[in-house]
């Protein structure tokens, strides 16, 4: 491995999130909270840190090989979700480590998934960092660092494979900088665009500022203890909306900047998510209606949570866990599919739901015509078979950390339904599940052991498994 470079990236990493603490170190001094004091000793440590990675150490070797990508994506991830849950720690606002790195984690990985039973008696700053997270791991830390650093050459779209959701990862500009670039330019403009939607709906900046930060990085970290049930009709449906949107791939919006508006349409899984999206919010209404009284609220709840959870977003307007079983049944179908590949969303993606079901029919259509070919194809083109391996190998993966995960937080003594969806909250990134776990209830009954078992489930998760599996190989220590 290339460990001088590893060390360089780490270092600039660390700079990155030093300099990103300025805001909510911004918002303790407008709002005078001594909190601030933490978050600014914080953004020392991590500028110092970074500067001895960094000045200086500039390595000769700058190739990155895919096996670099997918470690230092691991380490990375550990590293600043330890530094970012800090300012909890140093505050006293979290003052347990475990805690504060559970808490810090799901902002990162934007799962949403909390051990705090009262956000609101939080400093704002606190509020601020905790939302942030979310928006900074939204579309990933090393893309950002890619759209700064001229991190130019073939090699280095090893990082983006390697921490962009997906099957696979595709280059919009001829460069991995041009392509994080307008990555970037895509998530801010729509962020903006949530705020200033919010703003005109009366929420004030602060409000507006965070959940547009929750909204974009489909995390779901509210700044209310009732998330956002007591907002608005127009603010949870502006919410709704960009809930989607943001669950969509980006090279959608890619193509619509491009005016290339067929071709952007003529993406199967942007297709195949939206009439997810749409028949789970017509079923879930028809069996809601006889609760709610009222079609048109019944509707409206259905949207938002069905947008929250298929986005793995995790906001919630109702207590879902009274819901009927049905409507439950499909929201915990929709945690595992999730939103597109190349979106900010977490679970398992459209794309390869799509891809399993071809390969099945592909199989049948096999038995019953043993001398037929044929290809798997995606947008018209087809699959390739290395594409097809290693997701076949990551559903293996997945289906192992899950029922492993679920083992082992089980010695906690809670029903199957609590574990079983605590865990799909988390390898997924959604935040809520059901029972003990459900949306008005919260992480913190878990022991220590158990909620370390959770965080590796929403660092697998983000990372698409392989970056983290990676750090328990002997063979990666070797290298290293």
């Amino acid at each position: 491995m290339n460990r001088a470079m590893i060390s360089f990236i780490l270092g600039w990493i660390l700079l990155c999130l030093g300099a990103l603490m300025t805001l909510p170190l911004a918002v303790a001094l407008i709002y005078r909270e001594s909190a601030g004091i933490s978050i600014a000793v914080t953004m020392l440590i991590s500028l110092a840190l970074g500067l001895l990675m960094t000045v200086g150490r500039r390595p000769k070797d700058r190739t990155l090989y895919l096996r670099d990508g997918f470690f230092i994506t691991a380490v990375t991830w550990i590293v600043i979700s330890f530094i970012g849950s800090l300012p909890f720690v140093f505050s006293g606002a979290i003052p347990h480590l475990v805690d504060a790195l559970f808490e810090t984690v799901s902002g990162f990985t934007t799962t949403g998934a909390s051990i705090l039973s009262d956000v609101e008696s939080m400093p704002r700053c606190l509020l601020f960092w905790r939302s942030f997270t979310h928006w900074i791991g939204g579309m990933g830390v090393l893309v950002f660092l890619l759209s700064l650093l001229p991190l130019t050459g073939g090699t280095h779209v090893n990082l983006m494979k390697a921490e962009s959701p997906g099957p696979q990862v595709e280059k919009l500009a001829p460069t991995v900088q041009s392509t994080a670039k307008i990555l970037y330019s895509i998530y801010i403009a729509l962020t903006l665009l949530e705020i200033v939607m919010l703003l005109l709906g009366g929420m004030s900046l602060f409000d507006s500022v965070t959940l547009s930060f929750g909204t974009a990085g489909t995390g779901g970290f509210g700044i209310r203890n009732d998330s956002i049930a007591s907002y608005s009709t127009y603010c949870q449906n502006v919410i709704g909306v960009f809930m989607i949107l943001f669950g969509i791939n980006f090279n959608f919006y890619f193509y619509l900047l491009l005016r290339k508006v067929q071709r952007a349409f003529d993406m199967e899984e942007v297709r195949m998510y939206l009439w997810i999206v749409g028949v789970a919010v017509l079923a879930i209404a028809l069996n809601i209606v006889p609760i709610y009284q009222n079609g048109w609220l019944a509707l409206q709840r259905a949207f938002f949570q069905v947008s929250s959870i298929i986005t793995t977003t995790g906001y919630t307007t109702a207590d879902f866990d009274l819901w009927p079983e049905f409507s439950k049944g499909v929201l915990v179908l929709l945690m595992f599919v999730g939103a597109c590949a190349g979106s900010t969303g977490g679970g398992i993606k459209v794309s390869r739901c799509l891809i399993l079901m071809r390969t099945m029919r592909k199989e049948l259509k096999r038995l019953l015509h043993p001398q037929s070919v044929e290809k798997i194809s995606l947008d018209g083109k087809p699959v390739a078979h290395e594409t097809l391996r290693s997701m076949n190998v990551f559903m293996v993966t997945y289906i192992l950390v899950f029922i492993v995960s679920i083992l082992l937080i089980s010695l906690n003594e809670f029903d199957f339904t609590t574990n079983f969806t605590a865990v799909a909250a988390t390898l997924n990134n959604i935040g809520p599940g059901l029972n003990l776990v459900g949306p008005t209830q919260n992480f913190a009954l878990y022991s220590s052991g158990a909620k370390l078992v959770l965080i590796f489930d929403m660092l697998a998760g983000r990372l698409e498994l392989f970056p983290m599996m990676l750090l328990f190989s002997k063979q990666t220590w070797r290298r290293f």
